[in-house]
C-alpha cells in the first residue's frame, strides 16, 4: 500500500513545497491559517492565492488550525468563545481551500497531573468539541485533535471514545509523543490507545529534550524511523503522514523512508 505523505508548508517556503509535492505527487498541509496576523487580515487574498497554487496538487489537502494561545474547555466561558470563533473561522477556510481535514491542538496542560484537573478538563471539553464536531460536519471537514503536552495518550482517546463523533478524529505528533509522554508509557501504547481514531500523523525527529522539527536522519535524533515505520503503517485508516520539518531539504532527504507512487 502506498503512504499517503504530505508536507507541512509554512509561510516562508509554501512555494518550495508545492513544487517538492508536485514532482513526487504528494499533498501538502497548509500553515497559513494557524497565524492571527493572517486571519485577522488577509486571509481571504491568501487562501484565493494558495487555492491556485494547489490546483494541481494530486495528494490530500490537509491545514494546521490556529494554535497560539487557544484553549478549548476553558474553565473561563470568554476563552472558549475566542477559541471556538477561531476555529469555526479555520474550518470554513479548510472548506473553501478544499482541505479534508484541519488540525487543532488538545490544549491539556501537561505539568498538572491531579485528577480534579483531569476529570474537569475531560468534561469540559467534551462540552467543547462536540458541537464544533457539529459544526465541522456541516462544512465536510474533519477535525483531528494533536497531542502537544499530554502525557497519556488517554487524554485524548478517552475524548474521543466518548463524544464517538465521526468528524472528530486524532492526529498524532511521533516527536511530541516521545517528549512528553510519561516514562511508563511507551510509544506503542500510544498507538494502541489511539489507533482507531488517528487519521494524520506530524513526523520529525528531535533530540529528546527540545521540540525540534529536523529531518529523519538528523545526526542527534533519538527516534529511529526505521522501526516506528512498520508500526505507523498498520494503523488502520491509512493516515496523511505530515513531514513537519523545518526546511524543505529535510523532507526531500526523509522522503526514501515512504513507499511512494509514480513520479510526476
Amino acid at each position: 500500500m502506498t503512504d499517503q505523505v504530505s508536507l507541512s508548508a509554512g509561510l516562508n517556503n509554501f512555494r518550495d513545497c508545492v513544487e517538492l509535492a508536485g514532482e513526487h505527487n504528494l499533498g501538502i498541509e497548509v500553515m497559513a491559517f494557524a497565524f492571527p496576523h493572517i486571519l485577522d487580515s488577509e486571509w481571504r487574498t491568501v487562501m484565493e492565492e494558495y487555492k491556485v497554487a494547489l490546483a494541481d496538487i494530486s495528494g490530500p489537502i490537509t491545514m494546521h488550525g490556529p494554535f497560539m494561545d487557544m484553549v478549548s474547555g476553558s474553565p473561563d466561558e470568554r476563552v472558549n468563545v475566542v477559541t471556538y470563533h477561531r476555529y469555526s473561522h479555520a474550518i470554513r477556510i479548510a472548506a473553501r481551500l478544499g482541505a479534508t481535514q484541519v488540525v487543532f491542538h488538545a490544549n491539556y496542560i501537561g505539568l498538572l497531573h491531579n485528577e480534579f484537573y483531569r476529570t474537569g478538563w475531560h468534561q469540559r471539553n467534551v462540552d467543547f468539541w462536540g458541537p464544533l464536531g457539529d459544526y465541522a460536519q456541516e462544512h465536510d471537514v474533519v477535525v483531528a485533535i494533536e497531542n502537544m503536552w499530554e502525557y497519556d495518550p488517554t487524554i485524548i482517546g478517552n475524548l474521543l471514545k466518548e463524544l464517538k463523533h465521526p468528524y472528530l478524529k486524532a492526529c498524532l505528533d511521533v516527536g511530541h509523543a516521545h517528549l512528553f509522554s510519561d516514562r511508563n508509557y511507551r510509544f506503542n501504547y500510544w498507538l494502541e490507545t489511539m489507533h482507531e481514531y488517528i487519521t494524520e500523523l506530524h513526523m520529525n525527529n528531535n533530540n529528546g529534550i527540545m521540540d525540534e522539527h529536523h529531518g529523519f536522519d538528523w545526526e542527534h535524533g533519538v527516534l529511529n524511523y526505521e522501526n516506528l515505520m512498520p508500526k505507523l503503517r498498520q494503523l488502520p485508516a491509512n493516515p496523511v503522514m505530515v513531514l513537519e520539518m523545518d526546511t524543505v531539504e529535510d523532507m526531500r532527504e526523509s522522503l526514501h523512508y515512504f513507499k511512494l507512487g509514480e513520479m510526476a
